[in-house]
């Protein structure tokens, strides 16, 4: 841990040297005004395999890690880049203010204060988001005891709520184990779309024990040619733990068409 430390420290401190002030093609130039006294505009000759490899490798390692600095400032860690050119020159030249033991005492405690802003800004994090999961649920709450109220809806154990928008009087259904094809949109309840097979004009197949428990229920109470919709409670969803761009403790809406059962064998 002691080696990562140091080692991230000394990167990204070439990044600020890098970043701070773009030196011309063949001029290294100093970053900072705490060091200009005792830096010097270093020529180097482009040609030269030894001289062009020296400063592409700190160019290079500068880019590379130029986003560390950047990634502190969300937890309000500001790193000031003139101590940090001032303390690689002096390191360099074995002028380096600290002995070993101390300079290992510093990265340690500053690790220390890292993983304490990192740990508050986690619980932040994750405070706001069980309050949007809170909000979330209960506003599905309220849409499904109002959707429920419609002509034709019925309900499940589960808690899934359908209704038929269209049926083809066939009698074939699937069962869990089946293979269906189907097409479908779904979408939040403030009616925002989130996926579509018609939008991208390409009916899906799928295993159907292996999508959510909303669907597998609700899929094997339609026949081919039926057209469902279907309204998902969190529970049978996508959880407390949502998916992708679908929010934590959402209720979804699915307009569900059963196209075939097993395709794979016709």
């Amino acid at each position: 841990m002691k080696k990562i430390a140091i080692t991230l420290a000394i990167a990204t401190a070439l990044s600020a040297c890098n970043n701070d002030k773009k030196p011309e093609a063949t001029e290294v130039a100093p970053s900072d005004t705490a060091v200009k006294e005792a830096s010097a505009v270093v020529s180097f000759d482009a040609t030269d395999m030894v001289q062009k490899t020296s400063y592409s490798i700190g160019q290079n390692f500068a880019k590379q890690m130029s986003q560390n600095f950047e990634g502190l400032k969300k937890y309000d860690i500001e790193i000031d880049t003139d101590l940090v050119v001032q303390g690689i020159k002096e390191g360099f030249s074995g002028n380096g203010k600290f002995p070993e033991a101390e300079l290992m005492t510093n990265m340690q405690e500053f690790n220390t204060f890292y993983q304490e802003k990192v740990k508050a800004e986690q619980s932040r994090i994750d405070a706001e988001a069980l309050v949007k999961a809170e909000a979330t649920k209960a506003e599905g709450d309220a849409f499904r005891a109002e959707y429920a109220k419609k002509e034709s809806v019925k309900s499940t154990e589960s808690g899934l709520l359908y209704r038929v928008i269209t049926s083809a009087g066939n009698s074939e259904k699937p069962v869990k184990a089946d293979t269906v094809k189907v097409h479908y949109k779904g979408t939040f309840i403030d009616g925002k779309e989130f996926d579509s097979s018609y939008s991208r004009n390409q009916p899906t197949s799928f295993p159907l024990g292996g999508v959510i428990k909303g669907w597998t229920e609700g899929l094997q109470l339609m026949a081919i040619g039926d057209k469902f919709e279907f309204v998902i409670p969190p529970e049978i969803g996508y959880g407390a733990g949502g998916s992708g761009s679908i929010p934590a403790n959402s209720t979804l809406v699915f307009e569900v068409e059963l196209l075939e059962i097993n395709p794979e064998n016709k």
